[in-house]
């Protein structure tokens, strides 16, 4: 994309800031024509107003890889009720990444999450609170994520499907809430529909995890409903109010109509 000097002049202003500016966006959301085409079947007429002082999002401007970029959520505003939030990576073949939906437990919310990126494109996220819908993004440079090929022979990888994996870390939150910080890993090659067979080149057919919901004990922490974006091996890391459970249980289906659930006690890792 070329700018214009006036663009140009107007993103280092961006970039850099006033004095005391509590935030350096190096890579914000820009124009996007796709986005407003999509707008539309993602929100409907829904008004959404900005995140900031609300939500921050982190990804990097230039993916190190392309099939797995990390997106990280933060909310700045411990009094807002952060229920859901669509990822979206505007370009994309599929560009609604996921939507997730958070129980109460996960508190103010701070998560990532690992996406495909298939050319250069918006990653945005769009918060919803009882006071309506907020939006923030950053815009990653990257391409082919989609179709990247699998890291491991589908046979290996089918093989692996729906083993889970869960790691606690020591939590430096100073709360009054007990705050647990967990990470969970799904093995499943999360099949894109876009990849290729590396011996008989033919399209692999799109097979990946569609649904996944983590439980502390009887309480719901979140649900993430997916797509194609979603990167291989599915990772999501986390904070929560830990109630005591001794166990995470996370529950997956795909859409092969398989169904995974392991309930893996917690053990903090450091």
């Amino acid at each position: 994309m070329t700018f214009k000097l006036v663009h140009a002049a107007a993103l280092a202003m961006l970039i850099c800031g006033p004095a005391g500016a509590t935030e350096t966006l190096k890579n914000p959301l820009a124009e996007s024509e796709t986005w407003n085409d999509l707008r539309g079947d993602v929100v409907g007429d829904a008004d959404i107003a900005s995140a900031q002082g609300v939500l921050s999002i982190d990804a990097p401007y230039r993916a190190h890889d392309a099939a797995t970029v990390p997106i990280v959520l933060k909310q700045t505003d411990p009094s807002t009720v952060i229920t859901a939030a669509t990822v979206v990576v505007d370009e994309n073949p599929a560009p609604v990444a996921a939507v997730f939906a958070f129980g109460p437990a996960m508190g103010q919310l701070d998560f990532e999450l690992r996406v495909r990126v298939n050319q250069y494109s918006n990653v945005r996220v769009i918060a919803e609170t009882p006071d309506g819908l907020h939006m923030t993004g950053r815009f990653v440079k990257a391409s082919g994520g989609c179709s990247a090929p699998a890291s491991k022979d589908p046979e290996l990888a089918l093989a692996d499907m729906g083993k889970m994996k869960l790691r606690m870390f020591e939590s430096t939150a100073q709360m009054s809430t007990p705050r647990a910080e967990a990470q969970i890993m799904i093995r499943h090659p999360n099949y894109s529909g876009l990849q290729r067979d590396q011996i008989t080149q033919l399209f692999i057919p799109a097979h990946f995890i569609d649904h996944i919901e983590v439980w502390q004990g009887a309480e719901l922490l979140f649900t993430m409903d997916g797509g194609i974006s979603i990167s291989e091996n599915p990772v999501f890391r986390f904070g929560y109010n830990d109630n005591g459970a001794t166990a995470l249980t996370i529950k997956a289906t795909d859409t092969d109509g398989n169904t995974f659930e392991s309930t893996l006690p917690k053990a903090v890792s450091g």
